[in-house]
């Protein structure tokens, strides 16, 4: 299937979704070699899960089919540009490409405005509107020194 083909399935699918009650207006599918693996629509609402969108959703159904956790060799269609929650997780994974239709600035026009958290993350942790604050630094290297001297890790 082509890229044209495979976003249009995915705009049916969030239709769908909203049509159903199910979620938001977003769906999001993933792909290798131009045929499906996983498709993923919006459940923020009905699952009460803030991290139930439809790029995360399909991103987590691929990597359990393919049972790996990363999507090299994958593409990511998307009815929207991803948020940046959903960027890290595409980075994560280490998806291919990402394909999308409307823009953030579009989301944003129709209610799903996350300028916010774009303009937060490039603060300092200090400046931020949510309070961030360190505590225990003096130990917070020995997660990260068991990590390097656990001999089984899968290094990421």
């Amino acid at each position: 299937m082509t890229d044209p083909d495979l976003m249009e399935h995915a705009l049916d699918l969030a239709v769908d979704n909203v049509r159903s009650g199910r979620g938001g207006p977003f769906a999001a599918i993933v792909v290798r070699d131009g045929a499906m693996i996983a498709t993923g629509t919006n459940r923020v609402t009905t699952e009460h899960d803030p991290t139930a969108h439809a790029e995360i959703t399909a991103i987590r159904k691929a990597c359990s089919l393919l049972d790996d956790y990363r999507l090299d060799g994958c593409t990511l269609i998307s009815t929207c540009e991803p948020c940046p929650m959903c960027m890290g997780a595409v980075y994560w994974s280490r998806l291919d490409r990402v394909v999308y239709a409307a823009t953030r600035s579009e989301a944003a026009a129709a209610g799903f405005d996350d300028h916010h958290i774009y303009e937060e993350i490039g603060k300092p942790p200090a400046e931020r509107q949510l309070p961030m604050e360190r505590c225990r630094e003096d130990a917070a290297h020995r997660p990260f020194d068991t990590w390097a001297h656990y001999d089984d890790r899968v290094e990421y």
